[in-house]
C-alpha cells in the first residue's frame, strides 16, 4: 500500500473526523479510502460488472406509477436481485431495488426510473464486483460449478 501526505484545511479536517466517528472508521486513512472509493465509482466503465443499489421515493398517487415501476423491474428480471417498498404515509413510499449486471445497464435502469414523474430523491450506489466460477461440493454431493460475485476494491 502506498503512503501519501495530504494537506487539508482545519474545517475540512473537522468534517473528516466527524465522518470518521459516524462511519466507525478506525483511523483517518480508512475514512479517506472509503470516501475516495465512493467518489471514484462515478467513473466506472459502462461494461464493468456491479451490484447497484437504487433508492428513491415513490408518490403512490401519481397515475399508474405503482404499476409501471414493478413492471420496469420485471422487464429486467435477469438483473433484479431484490426490491423493497416501505410505506411512509398514505401517499408515499421509500423503495430500494438491488440490481446486478454491467454498470451501463444498471445506470440506464436507475436514470429511467429517476426521470419518472412521481419518483423523487433517487440515488444509485455502485458496488464493483467480478464474476467468478468456482467448482466445489456441498456436503457429500458431486462437485459442481457455481458462479459467484466477488466484491472488488474499485472499478
Amino acid at each position: 500500500m502506498a503512503r501519501i501526505t495530504v494537506s487539508i484545511e482545519d474545517e475540512l479536517l473537522a468534517e473528516l473526523d466527524s465522518y470518521m466517528t459516524r462511519s466507525e472508521a478506525t483511523n483517518r486513512s480508512e475514512a479517506m479510502r472509503d470516501l475516495i472509493r465512493r467518489a471514484l465509482t462515478r467513473d466506472a466503465p459502462e461494461e464493468a460488472e456491479c451490484i447497484g443499489v437504487v433508492s428513491y421515493t415513490l408518490e403512490l398517487s401519481t397515475r399508474d406509477l405503482g404499476r409501471r415501476v414493478p413492471q420496469s423491474r420485471h422487464a429486467r428480471h435477469d438483473q433484479t436481485v431484490a426490491a423493497l417498498s416501505v410505506p411512509v404515509d398514505h401517499d408515499a413510499a421509500v423503495e430500494v431495488t438491488v440490481m446486478r449486471g454491467a454498470v451501463g445497464a444498471v445506470e440506464d435502469f436507475a436514470n429511467g426510473l429517476f426521470s419518472e414523474r412521481g419518483v423523487k430523491h433517487g440515488r444509485l450506489a455502485l458496488i464493483p464486483v467480478e464474476a467468478r466460477e468456482d467448482v466445489h461440493s456441498h456436503g457429500r454431493g458431486e462437485p459442481h460449478v457455481h458462479s459467484h460475485y466477488k466484491v472488488r476494491d474499485g472499478f
